[in-house]
Parts: structure tokens; sequence; C-alpha cells
């Protein structure tokens, strides 16, 4: 039976009410010692919230799209078959030790839009090599989703950990990692730039301001990259469409609707502007998206992101997609997408020099 089937949804709420019925009508009837009878009366009241609990957490999942079968709760997806589809004051911030990978902590003031929030910072080991310690470094922005916060990619997305594996297995060149926060003040705007509050000028701007001063990095948008997942997947699709000129290549994973969301950005004619698939319709710029998701997303559906590849044929832009058989939005779906997505990244991102 399928975890996310009506089907199944129906029986744990016919074994709920069942469970309730039961436990009255059969309360008074249960015989022996006191302590018997505790313990029964005990594993029947048990068995009530068990099956409550049930309905509850399979509602939320059916509702967005947690985990999409057994073996992606499990843990057990196995993508081996995945599609891949071809297509065309910021001076006085101090950054502290955050956790015991060296990432580091800062939280500073952006000058230019104004806003203030969290940002972390993860250099690689060959950043203090002496090898390199006259070398630049490109730049990787990892946005995290809607909830969500920088804590996000270290706590459930497995950095820089899941980096440094593909950087020990020479599949990546040494990226500086950042990752700051996506909704300053807990406002989320899409990453957009709206009257009251601008986002993308915070990560296009401040945030990298930031970086190129208190860290060796490379100029231009080679040097610069964005990924991120869900409403970071969003972002990364479109900041550089958006900002070429500071972000040369961007993956995006399981991202939120590319025609934004009326939720986010009421306002439809700023809603439309603001929207990967808007401007990749009306863009010149030369740079590079990956786009992922997996055929049981329903809040990152495949046919979308075919339609942004569609859509960019007649620009500059060159996208790859990659549509993987099984998995739902989630960290197990995301983790299985950053082989090939930081392939993606490490192919158009200059190495240090």
């Amino acid at each position: 039976m399928a975890l996310t089937g009506t089907s199944f949804f129906a029986v744990l709420v016919i074994a709920a009410v069942v469970a309730v019925i039961g436990t009255i009508a059969l309360w008074s009837w249960v015989r022996g010692p006191k302590v018997v009878r505790w313990l029964v009366h005990g594993v029947m009241i048990g068995v009530c919230q068990l099956t409550a609990i049930c309905v509850v957490a399979t509602w939320i999942n059916n509702s967005y799209g947690l985990y999409a079968s057994w073996s992606d709760l499990l843990g057990n997806t196995n993508n081996g078959n995945a599609v891949a589809m071809p297509g065309p004051p910021i001076s006085r911030a101090k950054f502290n030790h955050a956790t015991q990978d060296g990432v580091l902590d800062t939280y500073f003031h952006g000058r230019r839009s104004a806003l203030s929030g969290q940002v972390l910072v993860w250099t690689p080991p060959q950043y203090d090599q002496a090898a390199y310690r006259t070398k630049r470094f490109p730049v990787l922005m990892l946005l995290h989703g809607v909830p969500g916060s920088p804590q996000s990619w270290l706590e459930h997305g497995g950095m820089p950990g899941a980096f440094q594996d593909l950087l020990n297995q020479r599949k990546v060149n040494p990226f500086i990692l950042v990752m700051p926060v996506v909704n300053p003040g807990s406002v989320d705007t899409d990453c957009s730039d709206l009257p009251q509050r601008k986002v993308a000028t915070w990560l296009s701007s401040d945030v990298p301001d930031l970086i190129r001063q208190k860290f060796r990095t490379l100029s231009g948008p080679r040097g610069w990259g964005v990924m991120g997942y869900s409403t970071g997947g969003f972002c990364s699709a479109k900041l550089p469409l958006q900002y070429p000129k500071v972000f040369g290549a961007g993956a995006a994973l399981d991202p939120d609707p590319l025609t934004g969301d009326r939720s986010v950005i009421p306002d439809a004619a700023q809603r439309r502007v603001n929207s990967p698939m808007y401007l990749v319709r009306h863009t010149r710029a030369r740079v590079s998206l990956f786009l992922a998701t997996s055929r049981q997303d329903r809040f990152s559906p495949a046919p979308a992101i075919e339609e942004f590849a569609s859509a960019s044929a007649a620009s500059p832009v060159r996208v790859r997609t990659l549509l993987l058989p099984s998995g739902g939005h989630n960290y197990n779906t995301w983790s299985a997408e950053y082989p090939a997505a930081f392939g993606w990244l490490n192919q158009w991102l200059s190495a240090p020099r």
C-alpha cells in the first residue's frame, strides 16, 4: 500500500476510530489484579494515541510531500537510474567558529539592502595550505528552503561533509561555501527586491561584499555560483538570470514552482517579473543552470522543469536538467542530487588561481 495513497490514509483513520471505540467498549470488561488492569488500560490508551499520531503525520506528509514512498521514508531510495535530460556595516562583521567542521558564523547588517541576518562560511582545507596561500577561491552560496535557516545545511543537508567527500574524491574543485539567510527577519520574498524589502540586493550585493572583504575570492561571474533546495532552489534558478555579472552558474534542487508563489508575492506583476520562467524567456544572460527534481515530487513537478528547459532554448542560457525516478520533497532526495549538481557547477566555476 502506497505511503501517500488515499487508501493508506483511510486505513489509518479507520484504525484510529476503531481504537477509540474499542477502548470505550472494552474498558470496563478488563479483569484481573489492579496492576494488570492498569497495564491493559495503558496499552489501550497508547494504541489510541499512536493511531491518532499516525493519522496526523500522514496528513502532514500528504499535504507537504515530504516523503513520496516507503523507501524514501526509510532512506532506501535507489536513484541509480536517474534520467539526465540535456537542454539548450560589513567591515565590522566578526566571524566565530560555529561547528567542529570549521564553519564560521556571523550576523551582519547589509549596507545596500538595509537588512540584517546570519551568514555561515566554510573554507576548504586548501585555503590554509602553503601551496594556496596566494590563490583566490571560487565561492558557492548555498540557499536554504523556507521554513529553514543557514543552519539547516549543517543539521540536515550534510554540509560541509558531503561537499568535502566529493572534494576528497577530486570530483570538484575547492570552493568557499557561503550559507546566508534567504529570508532576513523571517520575511520570505522568494529572494526578490520588493518595495519595502530588498532581499535580492542582500544576496547579490551585501553578502558577496562581506565575503570579498573577509576572504580571498575570485572576481567575476565565473568565480561565483549559487545552489539551493526548495525555495532556495527557486532563488538559485532566478538570481543568475537577474544578476549575471555576479553569479555565473546556479543549481536548483527541487525548486518551488518556477512561475512564483502567490502567497509570497501577491502582486501578479511583481511575481511574474521575479519568476525564473519569465526571466529565462526575456534574458540575454550567458549563465549556466542545473535543475533537478524527482518524478514523485508534487511540489516541484517534472513537467515544470522540462518547460523551463524548453523556454531556455531561445536564450543564451545553458541548462541541464536531472530527473530522479523516486523521492519526495526532502533531504534524502536533495542529497541524491548533490553529485550531479556539484559536478555541473564545477564545469562552470573557475578553479582557485
